[in-house]
Parts: structure tokens; sequence; C-alpha cells
């Protein structure tokens, strides 16, 4: 038999020369952080980067080692208090997940680990199949669906329209490429995020053939609408092969009528894309669950576990029906991935074959934590908590003489305006005001043009007491800017 190798320090190692010294140091750290997620909603949302911090980061490449315990103290110093603030249970700008401590213990055991997930025979692609298999049970997709972590929504979108495009044209378009197809058009909402219109001009299609839907008054694509514009573009001679629904919206989280959208699909023999960046996971609440109704016909959805579920950044994900036409879209032989029948390139089916990826982070070891621990109904629970907290401000609004909704408030996003802001200068004050002084961070959209105040409540530990405190204190500002009556 043959000796296994023995294991001595390298010449030039990178691992530390004193271990329990790093040791003691890397605990430390690691109670700092978690410190500061228990205690982050005791200090302001934001804080902009001083100057001469920001100057700091302007050093040249260094050349020599500095002592951990001082470059952790920069950290804790000029790093740690100067993020975005999504973890903070008053932020309400965008639409950022607020992650979780057992997901900062995920990502610790990953990075050391450090697992390239592109392919080969080894736990971390199990684990992915694991999770493709837990969306597709959550979903109502089959069993056999195919998935694939990428970095979020916009590049799962992205994929999503690559598969598509290949399901419509045939897999030579990979090397053919769009010359002889005749033109393609897809057909999405106005409120569709923006990266549908990015993913049609980076696939070759083009954004000039994305026909953008009208919307009815709850922002639901109009569905006699989406009809006339397949009708027209046929009757042009162009070739319709993809629509593109919305579950929840950008702007407001607003719903397609995903069930209307599988019909037209499945009449007019077009593959059905959802954009379900975070309102998919609402199949995890019961209470909300039939806003996704159709989603299970679905051919794609795009999603992401670091929205709703709170994984750590990043954990985007493209969950396939077919796998098959998934596979055949991105997989790419090469000489240095081939497979072997036994040993560590074993296996037919490498994460790289359903996307671009190679190299890839084992982005699935935090999803699985995170759902091992905490438990999808408690997830659940968490988001239908966020939309009674919605609900909460919008009545606070409504009853109010100073504030006016500005957009249905489907889900957890209140737009609403300073009453009277015809061109919306007031509200943007507002904002810019509260995020300054680390009160709150709502963000700002453009509703009938003019720009309004955007709360997106995605937090799992935003109370009904931070809600009254943000509108408490946006009250007050409105009257220091002399917006209140």
């Amino acid at each position: 038999m043959g000796r296994a190798p023995q294991v001595g320090a390298a010449p030039a190692s990178l691992d530390p020369a004193d271990w329990p010294a790093f040791r003691a140091e890397a605990h430390a750290a690691l109670d700092r952080a978690l410190a500061r997620l228990e205690h982050v909603g005791e200090g302001p949302v934001w804080k902009k980067t001083p100057d001469d911090v920001a100057d700091r980061f302007e050093a040249p490449l260094p050349t020599g080692p500095r002592d951990l315990a001082g470059v952790l103290a920069d950290v804790d110093a000029l790093i740690a208090p100067f993020v975005v603030g999504n973890t903070h249970p008053r932020f309400f700008g965008w639409a950022h997940g607020a992650g979780t401590p057992v997901g900062v213990v995920a990502e610790l055991i990953a990075a050391a680990l450090n697992a390239n997930c592109g392919g080969r025979d080894h736990i971390g692609p199990i684990v992915e199949r694991q999770i493709a298999g837990w969306a597709a049970e959550a979903f109502g997709f089959p069993p056999e669906s195919s998935g694939v972590f990428v970095t979020g929504a916009s590049q799962a979108n992205f994929l999503g329209l690559l598969v598509a495009r290949d399901a419509a044209l045939g897999h030579a378009v990979r090397a053919d490429g769009l010359k002889a197809s005749g033109q393609l058009c897809a057909y999405a909402s106005t409120e569709a995020h923006g990266c549908v219109r990015q993913a049609m001009e980076l696939s070759g299609v083009g954004s000039g053939f994305l026909r953008q839907i009208e919307t009815d008054a709850a922002g639901a694509m109009g569905i006699e609408r989406l009809r006339m514009a397949i009708e027209r573009d046929r009757a042009a001679g162009l070739r319709p092969f993809l629509i593109v629904g919305t579950a929840g919206g950008v702007n407001f989280g607003a719903f397609d009528d995903l069930a209307a959208l599988a019909d037209i699909a499945a009449a007019e023999r077009l593959w059905l894309h959802v954009d379900g960046a975070f309102g998919a996971l609402t199949r995890l609440a019961p209470s909300l669950a039939p806003l996704t109704r159709g989603l299970e016909r679905a051919d794609s959805v795009a999603f992401d576990f670091h929205k709703w579920a709170h994984a750590p950044y990043d954990a985007g994900f493209l969950l396939v029906r077919d796998p098959v036409a998934h596979k055949a879209t991105f997989a790419a032989p090469a000489a240095y991935l081939s497979r072997l029948p036994r040993g560590l390139a074993a296996g037919e089916d490498w994460p790289c074959d359903y996307g671009p990826d190679l190299s890839r982070g084992f982005r699935a070891l935090k999803v699985w934590l995170t759902f091992q621990t905490l438990g999808a109904n408690a997830i659940g629970r968490a988001i239908e908590a966020n939309c009674a907290a919605a609900r909460h401000l919008a009545a606070r609004v409504a009853a109010s003489n100073v504030f006016e909704l500005a957009a249905p408030v489907t889900l957890n996003i209140v737009c609403f305006s300073l009453h009277g802001d015809a061109d919306g200068a007031g509200n943007a004050e507002l904002v810019m005001r509260l995020q300054e002084r680390g009160l709150a961070a709502p963000s700002t959209t453009r509703i009938g043009g003019r720009p309004v105040i955007r709360a997106a409540i995605f937090n799992h530990r935003t109370t009904l007491a931070d809600i009254d405190g943000f509108f408490e204190d946006a009250t007050r500002l409105a009257a220091e800017i002399g917006a209140a009556p």
C-alpha cells in the first residue's frame, strides 16, 4: 500500500507562524462581528465615510506584512462603521436582505473550506443540487429541475433569457449566432426590473425588441395588451419567444398574473420566465403564497436567497424546469474539464455546465445552513411580519395630513410622498436628511414621473416600534424643511 503524503511546513507557506495567537485574534474578531449584529439597532443606520478615512484607502500596494491585530483594528475603525447599513432594522432602502448570525458562521466555514464548486466529485455540488431540489419543492417544479447559484437575480434573469433564446432557436445559436434566426422579441411589464432590458442587450437579441406592456392599477401586466402585442409582432414577421413575468416588482412589489401568463405562453408556445427576485419566496409564507399562483407552470425562475431568506450576500439562483435545455445552453466541453468514471473528476453534471462560471465559491453552504437551522416556516413568518409592518406604515401614511400614498401596497414596499410635492424635491430632501442623520434609510423611486419616498421593509429585525419611529422622524423632518402643513 502507498503511504499518505507527509504534511509539513512549506518554505513559503502563507499560514501563520503562531497558530494559537492567530486563533485568538480570529476568535476575538468573530466575537466583535457578532456583537455588532447583536446590537446593530442601537447605532445609526448609515454613516458617510469621512474624507480622512477614504483617504486611507489611497495607500499604495503593501509589500510587507502587518500585524493581524493592527489590520483587524483598522477593520473595526475604518470599515465596519461605514457599510451600507442593511443589517439595521430601520434600513428601508432598496431590496436588501438583513443577514443572520448563522450566515456569518456559514461564511466562515465556507471560507475555511475554500472549495471551488465549479465541478468535480465532491460535496459542494451535491449540496447545490439539494438546494435546487428544495427550490423546486417550494415552487411546485418537477424534482428533476436544474438550478445554479449566481451572484444575484440580475445575472439569473440574464441566464434564464439565454436558456429561453436557445430553446427558441436551437443550441446551434451558440456557434452560429443570431444572424439567420429571424428577429426575436420578448414581453415584460413596464414594472419589470431594468436587468430584463439589459439581458436583452447582453444576449444580442436587443432591447429594442423588448415589448414593455402597460400595467393595470395594481401594477400587473395587462393581459389583453400582451396578447395584442404578440399578435402584432407575429404579423410583422417577428419571432416572439419569451414572456417575463414579475413576482414582486422592484418599485412597489407588484405581481403579474402568472397563471394568465402561463396560459398565454402555452397557447403561443413561448418560454415563461419569472423574475421572482424577492417575491418568489412568498411561497414560504402561507398567507402570501396565492400571489404566486401559476409560478409552478413557469419554465424558469430567477430569485435571491440573499433577500428574504437572509443568506449573506451573494446568493442568487436560477431554477429551470428542463435540465436538458439548461445544460445544453451552457455546457462547454474542454480537455481540462474531462470527466472520468471514478475519482475526483467523476460525474456528468457539474455546476459549470449550467452557467458561465467555472470558478465558483461554496454559496450553497450558507443557504443550506440557513434553512437547516432556521427552517422554511420561520423564514415565511418573517416575510409575513415584514408585510404586516408595511401595512402598518401604509395606515399611518393614509391617516396623515403630511404624507400620502403614492402606489398600492401589495407586499412589503410602501411608496409615499409629501402632500403637494409635485416635483418630488421635498421627498428627495427628506430622504437625504433621514439617511445623513442615521435615523432611517429609505430610498426614492419614480411613480408617475416624480420622485417619491420608498420604504422597502425586508429586515427580520424590524418591529412596529421601528416603523413608528421612522414615521415620526419623517414627520418631524417634514416640518423642518417646511413641507408640513
